[in-house]
């Protein structure tokens, strides 16, 4: 992050393609990418620092004598980048349907999440890609005008090797509050 702005790259948009949409425009399956960032020593220090001060998140040195291998971003660091993106490529995507005129849909909120894994170390000067891909979806028993849906949410690093990993539980909307 720098000036508290996350450091990503965009992700690739299809025509026309809209990312916040109503519980029935969501298919099983279906993957969004969310973008990249680059997480370097200084960041990862900063990180560290203010919010998860160990030792090997810390300096190079016990980084590269810890199990890690290297400087190594807090597992809370890789999280909190992934709901950066999330939240960035969702509001550019109701932006993009607001002005092609288009409903947007305001997501509900999230009853939690399940499955945590940090899977591989992230260090310095890794890019980790991310990712959410629907698992699950179903019309809320207690409240039918809500669809909840599971999303599997993964990083990836350069080298196509998967870091990070949670399944999401979301609350959608449904356009049509009778189906």
């Amino acid at each position: 992050m720098r000036d508290g702005v996350a450091d990503h790259c965009q992700p690739a948009r299809r025509g026309g393609e809209r990312l916040m949409r109503f519980f029935e425009d969501l298919t099983l399956g279906e993957r969004r990418e969310l973008g990249s960032f680059t997480f370097t020593a200084e960041d990862i220090k900063r990180f560290a620092r203010q919010f998860d001060p160990q030792r090997f998140h810390l300096s190079e040195e016990e980084g590269r004598n810890s199990l890690f291998g290297g400087l190594a971003a807090s597992g809370w660091h890789v999280a909190a980048v992934y709901m950066k993106l999330l939240v960035a490529d969702t509001q550019r995507s109701d932006r993009e349907a607001a002005a092609r005129g288009e409903e947007v849909a305001v997501g509900g909120p999230s009853p939690g999440f399940r499955e945590l894994r940090w899977i591989k170390p992230v260090l310095a000067g890794d890019t980790i890609t991310f990712s959410s891909e629907i698992e699950t979806k179903r019309i809320s028993e207690s409240r039918p005008e809500w669809g909840i849906i599971q999303a599997r949410n993964r990083g990836t690093n350069q080298r196509g090797e998967a870091v990070f990993s949670f399944l999401a539980i979301g609350f959608v909307p449904l356009r049509n509050k009778s189906a």
